[in-house]
């Protein structure tokens, strides 16, 4: 019985080396054989027995049509900050980071670089990003946090010519901004629809990651509607999260590039990663390409998002802890969003809708995830009309909801200059109403104050009523804004509705 099995044994690993030889040898035939006839390259119309005429195996997706039309649209962003002095009153969302912690600790580097007492300097800033061409005649969009900041910006296209770009516009809410160049006939991408993609299907990420050459890379989507909480540092309390999730490789430097599908059509801007490295670790992150196209719109329209509000907190039905549910007496147990709170003066408070209800669309769509009632809704502007499915007490209904701007009017929201950017908050026209009320002939409310000047130098709180801007009557945000005009240094007086007391803010807006 053991011959027998060492029998086997000895014919069976014969038969394998034979295979094997046999195999090796007509590979090397084969390679041999091209070296002799080509000089060692394939011939162009070589091809191999189960591939296509692309010389891909039969079934499989080739990706070298998106990628070739979708390259020369993608280009490199390459920033510089000026050298600058820096004190304790900026923002700690703009004070410089401690890149040296593992050689000295932040006290030191406070001291130096202007975090510790009386400010200090912060030497000249390089960076890198991606971009993506929307028109032939040179509009690019990109991130935000790519190009914030920049006194420079310079543009090399696939084709190694490169230009100045200035910025037109750009939204931290979003993380999106658009650059133009100075150029014609440029090759751009087209448009796809990000409502239309799904789990599972491919895509390419297109960009310059670590300053590298243009770099392709494939992967699926393998979520939507992502809400991360990367936007929550910004100026605004309002940041838009609603990202495609992929594992294409995307790294730093990846930021601002597109996101296609198969057809070459781009899908979304690729903006983030999760990592613990800083590094790509599995997953990437992409601006849906529906909220890319309205941003866009806006910012070379108006300078600035014409963004809608509903005025409602949401949470999953499924997802609400028990006890809150208890409270609240819900015991619906399908899908939707639960209200938990609606903002006074709201759309969705004209429109009637109240806490404990479940939203369980908007135009027809279906929501189940409060990032994607905020991309529904975040496509439209202030004054545009959305059709509400809820239910309530067990009935379902439907409204019609007016959307208002973040200031709780129709109006469209004028670009602020950068000086009253500065100063950090939202404001608002006093009404007639108000100021006759008050004995004043106008004015502008802080309706909530955001990182910036007023809150990092003043005591201010939210509801000041600003009347002067260094003893200019201001009775409008127009007024305030051309009180303001280049100062570098300015005093705001106002006062709070209940006291008659006037207060002065001096405030200074140098960099």
């Amino acid at each position: 019985m053991k011959l027998k099995q060492l029998l086997a044994t000895i014919a069976i690993s014969a038969i394998t080396a034979f295979a094997v030889v046999w195999t090796y040898g007509k590979y090397v035939k084969n390679e041999n054989m091209y070296a002799g006839q080509q000089n060692g390259v394939i011939p162009s119309n070589y091809k191999l027995t189960g591939l296509n005429d692309n010389n891909i195996p039969a079934g499989a997706i080739d990706f070298t049509q998106p990628a070739a039309a979708a390259l020369p649209t993608v280009v490199h962003i390459k920033t510089k900050t000026n050298a600058k002095q820096v004190s304790n009153n900026l923002p700690r969302s703009q004070r410089p980071s401690n890149p040296f912690s593992d050689l000295f600790d932040d006290d030191v580097f406070n001291q130096f670089f202007g975090r510790g007492n009386g400010g200090g300097y912060v030497p000249e800033q390089k960076a890198s990003g991606s971009g993506v061409i929307i028109s032939a005649d040179g509009y690019i969009v990109t991130n935000n946090h790519v190009v914030e900041n920049a006194d420079e910006l310079t543009v090399t296209l696939s084709n190694k010519k490169s230009y100045t770009a200035k910025v037109i516009g750009r939204d931290p809410a979003y993380d999106l901004a658009v650059i133009k160049i100075d150029a014609a006939s440029l090759p751009f991408i087209l448009y796809g629809n990000s409502d239309d993609v799904k789990i599972g299907q491919w895509v390419l990420a297109l960009g310059y990651p670590l300053n590298l050459e243009t770099t392709v890379t494939a992967g699926i989507i393998s979520a939507k509607s992502r809400s991360l909480g990367l936007n929550k540092s910004t100026k605004t309390n309002s940041a838009v999260e609603s990202f495609i999730q992929t594992d294409a490789a995307v790294n730093q430097g990846n930021s601002g590039g597109a996101l296609i599908n198969t057809d070459g059509v781009l899908i979304g801007i690729n903006s983030a990663i999760a990592s613990p490295t800083g590094y790509y670790s599995g997953y990437s992150y992409a601006i849906p390409v529906n909220i890319v196209k309205k941003v866009v719109n806006d910012l070379i329209k108006y300078g600035s998002v014409q963004r809608g509000y509903l005025g409602v907190s949401t949470y999953n039905t499924n997802d609400l802890p028990e006890e809150q549910k208890e409270k609240m007496g819900l015991t619906y147990n399908g899908d939707g969003l639960v209200i938990t709170s609606v903002a006074a003066g709201s759309a969705a408070a004209d429109a009637g809708l109240k806490k404990g209800d479940i939203i369980k669309s908007v135009n027809g769509i279906a929501v189940t995830l409060p990032s994607e009632l905020q991309e529904l809704v975040t496509k439209y502007k202030p004054s545009d009309k959305v059709s509400v499915l809820y239910s309530r007490n067990g009935k379902d209904n439907t409204i019609s909801a007016t959307l208002k701007n973040n200031i709780g009017t129709f109006d469209i929201v004028k670009q602020e200059n950068a000086l009253l950017q500065k100063l950090g908050a939202d404001f608002a026209n006093l009404d007639n109403k108000k100021a006759k009320e008050f004995g004043v002939s106008g004015g502008v409310i802080v309706k909530k104050l955001n990182d910036g000047a007023m809150k990092d130098q003043t005591r201010m709180r939210d509801g000041f009523i600003i009347v002067k801007v260094n003893d200019k009557d201001v009775k409008n945000v127009d007024e305030l804004e051309k009180a303001i005009g280049s100062s570098k240094s300015i005093t705001i007086s106002g006062f709070y509705p209940g006291y008659d007391a006037l207060y002065d803010y001096p405030i200074s807006l140098e960099e």
